[in-house]
């Protein structure tokens, strides 16, 4: 029985090696899409249809009284006061529409419940808002007030990660900034007994005003 059962094994083997070595699996083609095309031809859209189902509250405006209109009413439903903004460019462009801002660091840790800035890109797959360092907003103003505004245009707005991060690599080559953020949705964690917190690790609210690319330039 031993012997035949030893038998059969080693006709197994001389077969297998009769037939040669197993044939390669396919060569994967590297230069295809890893993800299925978006959900919506248009970028924009996408990317505002998913950065909506991350948490996110996204803004469109037409113009400059559009965008003050609408950063009023957002105020005034959260109660809040006038955000925080510390980007040259972007309290120049406050001033044009209107909109108060707090320029300065006064009492900013007591009261930074509210900060305006921009960012680098925004990804239409994930929803998600790069910024970074690299501006006047520093790494505090996009992390530690309680709620974060971001202003941007729908020329920022890209597919994927990828082409956030050549984005990135394009405008600052070698020197990158130090900080670089990927934000998807407002800060969450579930971490204790699976019970979901906002604001755990950074803001709990996080809103985008899209501001079209040629608003300055519009009819009031």
């Amino acid at each position: 029985m031993a012997d035949s059962s030893r038998d059969a094994v080693l006709a197994r083997i001389r077969q297998g090696l009769a037939a040669g070595p197993a044939s390669l699996p396919p060569r994967p083609d590297f230069a295809a899409p890893v993800h299925p095309p978006l959900n919506n031809a248009d970028a924009v859209v996408a990317f505002a249809e998913s950065f909506q189902r991350v948490g996110g509250e996204f803004y469109y405006c037409e113009s400059l009284p559009h965008l003050a209109a609408q950063v009023a009413g957002f105020r005034q439903r959260q109660q809040v006061g006038a955000p925080f903004v510390w980007e040259p460019e972007m309290q120049a462009l406050l001033y044009r529409a209107g909109i108060a801002f707090q320029a300065d660091e006064t009492e900013f840790i007591a009261k930074a419940d509210l900060s305006l800035t921009s960012c680098e890109a925004l990804v239409a797959r994930t929803g998600s808002v790069l910024v970074s360092a690299a501006t006047a907003s520093g790494r505090r103003l996009s992390i530690y007030p309680d709620q974060h505004l971001v202003l941007a245009r729908p020329s920022q707005v890209v597919n994927e990660i990828g082409e956030a991060l050549r984005v990135m690599q394009s405008r600052y080559g070698a020197a990158l900034p130090s900080m670089v953020s990927l934000t998807s949705g407002p800060s969450r964690t579930a971490d204790i007994e699976k019970t979901l917190v906002l604001g755990a690790h950074g803001p709990r609210r996080i809103a985008l005003f899209l501001l079209e690319d040629d608003a300055e330039n519009s009819p009031e």
